[in-house]
């Protein structure tokens, strides 16, 4: 019996979104190995990606809505546990001819994605330990959780009729720092990237107390606050900001 992950990209022709990449074992390589100039991902996250393609192309075959806020919410709870969403779910899908033991059974699990990886492709993976990098990965952990509670929110408020359309938009959570000296205003990573919030006042002290200094990545910048912003773009493009949070610092 072939590789499971193979039986089903030839099923089903499943490609990947990228031009960058000729094929789904190419990506998949490239993502786990870290070739292609970006942070390696894990099996888990390399397997939910290809579950949902898997899980898009499926609905594509049947006409049914692929929009990526239903897709995510509907993969979580053919994977989740629990049965009454689940239920509900089994009946809607039903009415587009889709059996929702039938998709939970095509879905691989990252063990398998494990065994394709390193027994299917004989791909092998850097195993020296990498210089940890947590404030950047906190950061970017805070940013899908909020995302992820911004579309439920969204979801909430379009079956509400409280906004039309809601569940449609596409989510971007920002985190930007500020300067405290002037009105400039640049992504964590930007800042992160260059080390610094502001080249005009990066190397000049602040006066007034109780400002937090930011050391190591930032370069000792002063941030008086994060700014946390969703970017919600209605899928009829007109774009609308919402301002999740401001944090002031002690």
């Amino acid at each position: 019996m072939g590789c499971k992950i193979d039986s089903l990209v030839e099923r089903h022709a499943l490609t990947v979104p990228d031009s960058g990449y000729e094929s789904v074992d190419e990506y998949l390589v490239a993502r786990w190995t870290g070739s292609d100039g970006r942070s390696a991902d894990g099996y888990k996250p390399l397997t939910e990606w290809f579950n949902k393609r898997l899980l898009k192309r499926i609905y594509d075959e049947h006409s049914r809505d692929t929009v990526s806020v239903h897709l995510d919410r509907e993969y979580e709870v053919i994977t989740g546990d629990q049965d009454i969403q689940r239920d509900e779910l089994a009946a809607d899908l039903a009415t587009d001819g889709l059996d929702i033991d039938d998709i939970a059974d095509e879905l691989v699990s990252w063990s398998t994605m494990r065994h394709h990886l390193k027994g299917c492709l004989d791909a092998e993976k850097d195993t020296a330990p990498a210089e940890t990098d947590w404030e950047t990965n906190t950061v970017q952990m805070t940013r899908e959780r909020a995302a992820k509670k911004a579309r439920s929110v969204l979801s909430s408020l379009t079956s509400k009729d409280r906004l039309r359309d809601a569940d449609r938009a596409q989510v971007d959570v920002q985190v930007k720092l500020s300067c405290p000296d002037c009105s400039v205003r640049v992504p964590f990573e930007n800042a992160v990237e260059r080390g610094y919030v502001c080249e005009t006042h990066a190397e000049t002290e602040s006066a007034e107390p109780g400002l937090e200094r930011v050391g190591n990545q930032l370069s000792a910048i002063a941030l008086p606050y994060v700014a946390v912003e969703a970017l919600q773009t209605a899928f009829f493009g007109e774009p609308f900001l919402l301002e999740a949070a401001t944090i002031a610092a002690l």
